[in-house]
């Protein structure tokens, strides 16, 4: 019986490599391409020796080559978090834009179905709430955090270009706030932060003065629409992500509480172009494929939790 085969580009990654596995668990043979400079092999070392799933380290901003039978690529490589892309901003556009059209030449030559992982950057620090699809976004594209916001709003604009010029059949998921197991604990974003932090004993730093929302979706409930969506016929942008708002003090209150923290919150202040609310408009994901999110906050931080209790350093 033939076995699909999917490339996953950034398949090392927190999110790339739930994907792997996902896939796998689908009956799909999988190509994860990882270059590894955020990513970890870690995240993959569980399915060395699968049959059905093989490791290629590489750069895909330099052309890829990849011999037989490709059905699906799907573009997840990139420097996803503040931590990474200020670090790396060159290679955060390079990836955004060289990599992306490198991704949609091999999509094309294997006449492969494409999807490219955007983000609810590309919505800026939004005018709009909750953010919905049609919504074009407030960005600054000079400032800091313009390297990944306009990567992922270019990476969007080609993978639409090469879908209405060479008929590629493509696919867009904006992702917002994602979280669970293979989250690096240094990767700077709010969750991650949190927890090291608690765990450490050490106080919780909040940016501003914690008023500003974010909407947190658990890595199963992500992946399961990111499936369904590659399975869809819908070409256009999708929005995933859990439409569970909360403010950032609220939710160091919730991390303080969890861990049994004996610490307090530290207010700095907020960094340049931080989007003040984040919340994902989900209707149209709801109406075309089906799906909402299943996993309760208090939940999916439980098991966040004790993944990172088994490699947080005391």
């Amino acid at each position: 019986m033939y076995k699909p085969t999917a490339v996953v580009t950034g398949g090392a990654g927190f999110l790339g490599s739930h994907l792997c596995d996902r896939l796998i668990a689908e009956g799909f043979k999988v190509i994860c391409v990882d270059n590894l400079i955020t990513g970890n092999i870690n995240n993959i070392s569980h399915l060395a020796g699968n049959e059905n799933f093989s490791f290629v380290k590489h750069d895909i901003t330099n052309y890829i080559f990849l011999p037989g039978r490709i059905d699906y690529v799907l573009h997840f490589a990139s420097p996803a978090s503040p931590i990474d892309y200020l670090k790396l901003p060159i290679q955060t556009l390079k990836v955004g834009s060289l990599g992306t059209h490198k991704v949609l030449g091999l999509a094309k030559e294997k006449k492969a179905r494409m999807l490219l992982a955007s983000t609810s950057e590309v919505y800026g620090d939004p005018s709009v709430h909750p953010q919905t699809e049609d919504y074009w976004g407030n960005v600054n594209p000079i400032g800091p955090r313009g390297v990944y916001d306009e990567a992922k709003r270019f990476a969007e604009a080609m993978t639409m270009a090469y879908h209405r010029y060479h008929g590629v059949d493509t696919r867009i998921v904006r992702i917002f706030n994602t979280y669970g197991p293979r989250m690096r604990l240094d990767d700077g974003r709010v969750l991650p932060a949190f927890v090291g932090q608690a765990l450490r004993g050490e106080d919780l730093t909040v940016f501003g003065d914690g008023s500003q929302t974010r909407s947190f979706c658990y890595v199963s409930d992500l992946v399961d629409g990111i499936f369904k969506l590659l399975m869809s016929n819908e070409n256009n942008p999708v929005n995933i992500g859990n439409p569970a708002e909360i403010t950032i003090k609220q939710f160091a209150e919730e991390i303080i509480k969890l861990t049994g923290a004996k610490t307090k919150i530290i207010y700095k202040e907020l960094p340049e172009d931080d989007p003040k609310i984040r919340q994902p408009n989900i209707e149209k994901a709801k109406r075309i494929l089906g799906w909402a999110p299943k996993v309760d906050r208090s939940e999916g931080l439980k098991i966040t939790l004790d993944y990172f209790k088994k490699v947080i350093t005391p």
